[in-house]
């Protein structure tokens, strides 16, 4: 909230950002599960004077947050969600600071995943992902809570059963009508969860992991629909509605989603040489993949209530 110094209308924040940290727990059966978070914190204050009188006596240093990062994991002594760690901060720096007013809570999980061998899942034993589950909390001193999940790089391609004609076409449209084409995105997703206060979120361990990975199905059986029939996309921007729309059709404490997916081109090869004999005629097999320029298509889509 801006406040008026010296004639102007001013609002400041600050924090520490890029702090990364891993997590390992063990169970007693000896299994040892991992996460590698990069936490960036934001902290509303009550710390005015030291941008105008040379005070600092009110200001959190940013050295500070950086170890609470690493002190509140070192007391988790269980297993928990991206989600719960940002809440957990978010809590501490607005409870435990009177000059704090609001706390934003970013973090990106890199996807470590548990690997197999000769068919068993390895003790120890990860490689690293592709996708990354995120998130971005904010707690207020009264409790009040926004949260919002999604997920990053998410690669997907189909080599069939998509399409995309009659668009608008002038003198500089050169790309001719087709209802078969590759379709392939690199989807960023992200949802906004209804609760309004910290108080009011599920108690199950490992909640918001379990709600991850169940919007991430829904977003891919969408896209690429059953398994021997497939689901034709008349377009890119269809697609990620029916997507939108299935998330919010399946999860009800989800009240918003905003979905980006670019159009990663594989472009048909047909190549003659000098006398125009062919090299290679394409019939749907030979492709040149790019991905600059691409198309930019995104939306967001939510119920009529919710709080963009």
């Amino acid at each position: 909230m801006a406040k008026q110094v010296e004639g102007f209308n001013f609002e400041q924040q600050h924090g520490k950002a890029r702090v990364r940290v891993a997590r390992v727990w063990r169970s007693k059966e000896g299994r040892h599960f991992m996460v590698e978070w990069n936490v960036s914190i934001s902290l509303l204050s009550d710390c005015i004077k030291a941008y105008t009188d040379d005070d600092n006596s009110d200001i959190v240093a940013t050295d500070t947050m950086k170890n609470t990062v690493y002190a509140k994991a070192k007391e988790c002594t269980e297993q928990l969600s991206v989600e719960e760690f940002a809440v957990l901060l978010a809590k501490h720096f607005t409870s435990f600071y009177s000059q704090v007013t609001s706390a934003i809570v970013t973090i990106v999980e890199k996807p470590w995943e548990r690997v197999s061998v000769d068919g068993q899942p390895h003790e120890h034993g990860f490689k690293l992902g592709s996708e990354k589950h995120t998130t971005e909390v904010v707690v207020q001193k009264s409790g009040s809570l926004k949260m919002i999940s999604g997920i990053e790089g998410l690669a997907l391609l189909k080599t069939t059963k998509s399409g995309f004609e009659g668009f608008i076409t002038d003198k500089t449209t050169a790309l001719p009508d087709t209802r078969e084409r590759m379709l392939a995105t690199e989807v960023t997703c992200s949802w906004r969860y209804s609760y309004e206060s910290i108080y009011s979120l599920p108690r199950k361990p490992l909640y918001f992991n379990e709600r991850y990975l169940d919007v991430k199905k829904v977003l891919m059986d969408t896209f690429f629909g059953s398994s021997k029939e497939g689901v034709y996309s008349p377009s890119v921007q269809s697609t990620l509605y029916q997507m939108a729309k299935a998330v919010l059709g399946r999860f009800h404490d989800i009240s918003m989603v905003r979905v980006k997916m670019p159009n990663l081109h594989f472009l048909p090869v047909n190549l003659t040489n000098r006398v125009k004999d062919a090299i290679v005629k394409f019939e749907d097999d030979v492709y040149l993949p790019t991905d600059e320029p691409h198309g930019s298509i995104e939306a967001s889509l939510s119920r009529f209530w919710s709080k963009m």
